[in-house]
């Protein structure tokens, strides 16, 4: 009888195990319960005793206190190469770790506009509206992680209840001139496979983990999952048609691609066709462009976030992400400028080697990665 029970077991196992057979064109959003999760640490990026951890000397400190001293311009969620956002992220690290409360309602008034002021809608000079889904999936997830690095919350509570409500509407809320359906957070992630989606997609879960809605969160992570190349998680995105010559199968288009991708005696598996095409159609050597790296700062801010939520990111796709970093390297096109914060964050992620600047440069949606992540 144990025996019988035990296969039975087993049988209801192997039957749980078996993937939705729903296609993602039936239902783009079909959530996958073998997304294994972990349980959660406290701390949308870091907890507060991880950051008490930090050492409080070296070159990577005191770039952090450098910038968390400068003067923030008024956040603007329409400019995509504002860098306020980098300075706000900052000011809450410092305070984290000090206590520093002029810096605490430093961010608090940014956030403070953020929640009021709608700047996502700013004019240009054009007089239409500026703000774009790469704008705001560039900046807003900055200072939704300084705003749980501050405790907003506890501090703050009835800013924290509108800003809630800011970030419920700026999930959906179409960000274009033209009105297209498409252009907003949520949808560029499921959408677009390239640096605005990565963008779009760090942002998305930020919004989906401060505001606790699981349900969010694990459609984001499928849609990264398949972004990172399982097309039987997602596979609803709109590729290219005009140029696929950078993909190993073009009529299963993937955003990185496969281990073992060979095109013409060349190895471009951990390419990023989408990226790799804006410097033109395939040739080898490849035509020099910073794009791929550009979707990686989206797309290393999306797997830490969902690693810290519980879910292995980070392995996704025979590790999909390092497979990627080292493709550009092997070609000669190594982090520099805006992205060597990203190379911290994939060693501390997979125990690896990348050559390092200290101070590292921030970037457009994140930094200080040499601080957070350097030990």
């Amino acid at each position: 009888m144990k025996q019988t029970m035990s296969y039975l077991c087993l049988l209801l196992l192997a039957l749980l195990l078996v993937p939705s057979p729903i296609s993602a064109q039936q239902n783009h959003r079909v959530y996958l319960p073998l997304l294994t999760k972990l349980k959660q640490p406290p701390g949308l990026w870091l907890s507060h005793a991880e950051v008490m951890a930090l050492p409080t000397s070296g070159p990577a400190w005191e770039q952090v206190k450098v910038e968390a001293g400068k003067t923030a311009v008024k956040p603007d969620l329409s400019d995509q190469d504002e860098e306020t956002n980098i300075i706000i992220l900052a000011k809450a690290l410092v305070h984290a770790r000090t206590g520093n409360a002029t810096y605490r309602d430093q961010v608090v008034e940014a956030i403070r506009t953020i929640t009021y002021e709608n700047t996502e809608d700013n004019l240009g000079s054009d007089g239409l509206p500026q703000g774009r889904p790469l704008s705001v999936g560039r900046k807003l997830v900055t200072y939704i992680i300084a705003a749980d690095l501050i405790n907003l919350p506890s501090y703050r509570p009835d800013l924290d209840t509108d800003f809630r409500a800011k970030l419920r509407q700026l999930l959906t809320k179409i960000v274009d001139d033209a009105g297209d359906p498409d252009d907003t957070i949520q949808r560029t992630h499921e959408r677009r496979p390239n640096n605005w989606g990565t963008h779009a997609g760090a942002t998305r879960i930020a919004i989906a983990l401060y505001l606790n809605d699981t349900a969010e969160l694990d459609s984001a992570a499928q849609v990264f999952k398949g972004w990172l190349g399982d097309r039987t998680a997602y596979a609803d995105f709109r590729f290219s048609q005009s140029d696929t010559s950078w993909q190993c199968n073009p009529d299963s288009p993937v955003a990185i691609n496969p281990v073992g991708c060979i095109k013409e005696g060349h190895p471009i598996g951990g390419a990023l066709p989408e990226e790799m095409r804006r410097g033109g159609s395939f040739t080898w050597p490849p035509t020099d462009t910073n794009y791929p790296w550009e979707a990686l700062q989206g797309a290393v801010v999306q797997a830490q976030l969902l690693h810290r939520a519980g879910y292995p990111a980070w392995e996704w796709e025979d590790r999909a992400l390092l497979r990627a970093a080292q493709f550009l390297y092997q070609i000669g096109w190594p982090a520099a400028a805006d992205d060597e914060w990203q190379l911290w964050l994939l060693n501390h992620a997979y125990g690896t080697n990348f050559a390092t600047e200290l101070p590292a440069n921030t970037g457009k949606n994140m930094g200080f990665t040499d601080w957070t992540h350097g030990g």
